[in-house]
């Protein structure tokens, strides 16, 4: 098994370029950060005839994702810099398809149109939900609690959501400027996460929190940027860093 691993804003991914297929065990086993090799996901490419390229991307605990931000724009710069791609192509995901565009020093994804529900309570918080093809649950507050991790944690496998939700604290900072923490549905605290921005922007925009256009989006690793048009298409442009390459043992990943 061969894997090729870079990050963006510290949401780190895997490539796998040799071996395979897949399982959901060997998936969770390769993620684990001490017992594997240790990642945020993994990236397996598949043949399509739905886009130019397929990638299936897989959760730390062996789920598969409809839709990554921080994946996509991943697998997008691998594609450019190993396989050739031009600077614009397509790719779906085994639920749906994306536009990618490679820029100098940015990948940009077309994210699709989000669909924001009116605000309800769960467990006493107000909570925005976000279907962006993958599920979101946004919370707008004036100040991260401490226990933002823990109630992330809750909500995530909480009944309402049937598939389990992914769980972004936003506060406001600025006309165009959100700050958030993230708890992801599979993975738990991540430092960034793209597909978490673009639902924090679009419920920010939908609920009149934040205008519409282009919003920066402040995490722990960084910065992304989401640009959110009148009708609610969703755009996520940021950086990814390349780490290199990993042979595993075989040995390893038979089980002996």
């Amino acid at each position: 098994m061969r894997l090729w691993r870079a990050h963006g804003l510290g949401n780190d991914y895997l490539v796998l370029e040799e071996g395979g297929p897949l399982s959901a065990g060997l998936a969770a086993r390769v993620c684990h950060r001490h017992t594997g090799v240790g990642s945020d996901g993994i990236l397996e490419p598949f043949e399509t005839s739905e886009a130019d390229f397929g990638v299936r991307i897989w959760n730390p605990d062996g789920s598969l994702a409809e839709k990554s931000g921080n994946g996509l724009r991943i697998f997008a710069r691998w594609l450019f810099e190993e396989r050739g791609a031009g600077r614009t192509f397509s790719v779906h995901t085994g639920y749906e398809r994306v536009h990618c565009e490679v820029l100098e020093s940015d990948i940009r994804v077309a994210m699709g149109v989000a669909r924001v529900s009116s605000p309800e309570s769960i467990a006493s918080i107000e909570v925005v939900p976000v279907d962006l093809g993958n599920p979101h649950c946004v919370i707008f507050v004036d100040a991260f609690p401490e226990d933002w991790a823990a109630t992330g944690a809750a909500l995530e496998t909480h009944p309402r959501f049937e598939n389990r939700t992914n769980v972004q604290f936003a506060r406001i900072t600025g006309d165009r400027r959100v700050d958030i923490r993230i708890w992801e549905r599979g993975a738990g605290e991540t430092s960034a996460s793209g597909s978490s921005s673009c639902a924090v922007a679009a419920a920010a925009v939908q609920t009149q929190r934040l205008q519409g256009g282009d919003i920066e989006v402040d995490m722990p690793g960084g910065r992304l940027w989401v640009r959110i048009t009148p009708t609610l298409e969703v755009f996520l442009r940021g950086p990814v860093e390349i780490v290199g390459r990993i042979q595993v043992d075989p040995r390893w990943v038979s089980g002996r």
